[in-house]
């Protein structure tokens, strides 16, 4: 959701195949799940140490991690593997996002070819968000009790039978059935999108997780710039010849569904759960997997309990849901004022998105330099804003050429807000599950996805492009402080930060509350230190 590449310098680690880090724990057995399982009712507390005593009983020569229950030491150990699990999924998920935008973007040649009207074409972007919102419960339960592999099967399978059954679409007088291969595409996303922060954070350590997250969401933003350059390329508008349009997006399907399958048997084959050892210390302190008495409804609970997070639900929701509207929507704006330019809307496109590839990567590595999540994403989100209101003042201008520029400055910021909406999420809802936040994020974005998509669909149509990207410029100012008001506490960092300083430990105790919370829930007296600072 290809992207290793790019990003291949700063994911390496020194030796990183050799890397062991000791953890010492107490009373003589390598701790599992089941020794662990006391944490769920439990809340882990981070005392300080006096530094003589960290002298006499710590190692200087190894970083280590206070843990209940043994004396022995817990590996912390990086593996090559990592890439190619990252690898993988950045493809079956680019995979996903062409065909998602693979409709829109040749809005005009499918509404002619299957004789049907634009805003039914819409829908099938639309039907994206809409499968997700009910769907994204079972989806993040699954992934949370049966874990990574299987919820990664199940996005990749979807996403190859539907690729199958659009094969089967190529018809003027089968329109349903196109429309069934693209529900079954969008389910395949509902086990998609919420797992480039369980990949970052099961698979690699504390100093590239940013990184890798923004990875793993680079392949989908991918996906979707190659689904805004080839569909006008494959399928050009051949109004007068209906049967040579249908060959053209038959081999566009047939295309899609070769390559689909192939990326499903490379996920039976490297996709892994976990590896056999932890990639972090944050990692390490976790359950290996959901204990017999994880409540999956008191995860839910646990995070709409925290204010900090339903900000970032909103703000990140009202920014995405943006980005989903304005891809949906920018055939029809840039058909609008520039006539028979269907190849430069799909280039239009592929600018705003690849942009957006290079602004999620910079982010990602500023993240994991820095770890000042909610100045950069504030930053970010007053530029998103700067660029949608200057996108939508040069449109009219009949400078084709300024629209490429603007929609380069716009995708960015705003596609490059993205990874930057889930590593926070993470950050400030640890140790509740990765899966369980990023679903819940990408859950809002769907829904205002859907909402916006409409809105600005209708005051597009009944009015002009400019009133509907007005429409978006108010929610996106809306969301600047929505996220100032974010209160950024950074536990997942300073679990880390803590162990490899050696001045924290973990102790457990009984929580005060009867029902069980998912993994460690910190105990309200610890107090987590803001963003670190520049």
């Amino acid at each position: 959701m290809v992207a290793g590449e790019l990003v291949q310098e700063h994911l390496r680690l020194d030796n990183a195949s050799e890397i062991n880090i000791k953890t010492p724990v107490h009373n003589g057995a390598v701790p599992t799940g089941d020794q662990y399982s006391d944490l769920t009712n439990g809340a882990a507390h981070l005392t300080e140490l006096d530094s003589k005593a960290l002298e006499q009983e710590i190692p200087p020569d190894e970083k280590q991690a206070m843990l209940p229950g043994d004396e022995k030491c817990i590996e912390t150990k990086l593996f090559w593997r990592r890439f190619a699990v990252l690898a993988v999924f950045s493809l079956y998920s680019l995979v996903n996002a062409f065909q998602w935008i693979q409709y829109s973007i040749i809005t005009n040649i499918f509404a002619h070819f299957y004789n049907v009207s634009s805003d039914k074409i819409d829908w099938l972007s639309i039907v994206y968000m809409v499968a997700y919102v009910p769907l994204i419960f079972p989806a993040t339960w699954l992934l949370d009790k049966k874990g990574l592999k299987l919820t990664a099967l199940m996005g990749a399978g979807f996403n190859c039978v539907g690729a199958w059954v659009k094969c089967a679409s190529v018809r003027p007088d089968l329109f349903g059935v196109t429309v069934i291969a693209q529900i079954i595409c969008s389910v395949a996303q509902v086990f998609i999108l919420g797992l480039p922060s369980r990949i970052a954070s099961v698979w690699f350590g504390p100093k590239e997780v940013s990184t890798a997250c923004a990875t793993a969401v680079l392949g989908n933003q991918l996906g979707t710039a190659i689904g805004f350059l080839l569909p006008p390329v494959l399928v050009p508008n051949t109004v007068e010849n209906i049967e040579l349009m249908g060959h053209n997006i038959s081999i566009m399907f047939y295309g899609t569904a070769v390559v689909s399958t192939a990326l499903f048997i490379l996920t039976v084959i490297v996709m892994e759960d976990r590896p056999p050892l932890p990639p972090s210390q944050a990692q390490a302190v976790l359950p290996d997997c959901a204990p017999e008495d994880y409540s999956y409804r008191q995860s839910i609970i646990n995070l709409f309990k925290n204010k900090p997070f339903i900000l970032l639900l909103i703000s990140y929701g009202i920014m995405t849901g943006s980005f989903y509207s304005v891809s949906t929507l920018l055939n029809q704006m840039i058909m609008a004022f520039y006539e028979n330019q269907e190849l430069n809307a799909g280039r239009i496109g592929l600018t705003l998105v690849v942009a957006g590839m290079v602004g999620s990567i910079i982010c990602g590595l500023w993240l994991d330099h820095t770890k000042t999540y909610k100045m950069t994403t504030l930053i970010v989100y007053i530029l998103s804003f700067i660029g949608m209101v200057l996108f939508s003042f040069t449109l009219n201008l009949n400078t084709i050429y300024l629209v490429f520029f603007t929609a380069g400055v716009l995708g960015f910021f705003m596609t490059g807000y993205l990874p930057l909406g889930f590593e926070f999420g993470v950050e400030i809802t640890y140790p509740e599950s990765e899966g369980t936040s990023s679903g819940l994020l990408n859950a809002f974005a769907q829904i205002f996805g859907i909402i916006f998509t409409l809105i600005q669909g209708k005051l597009t149509t009944d009015y002009n492009p400019l009133v509907g990207n007005l429409f978006i410029c108010v929610w996106i100012f809306l969301g600047i402080f929505l996220t100032a008001l974010i209160k950024s506490e950074l536990k997942r960092n300073n679990v880390n930060m803590g162990i490899d300083n050696k001045t924290l430990q973990a102790v457990t105790t009984k929580c005060l509350s009867d029902k069980p919370t998912n993994g460690a829930k910190m105990d309200t007296s610890v107090s987590f230190s803001q963003e670190t600072s520049l």
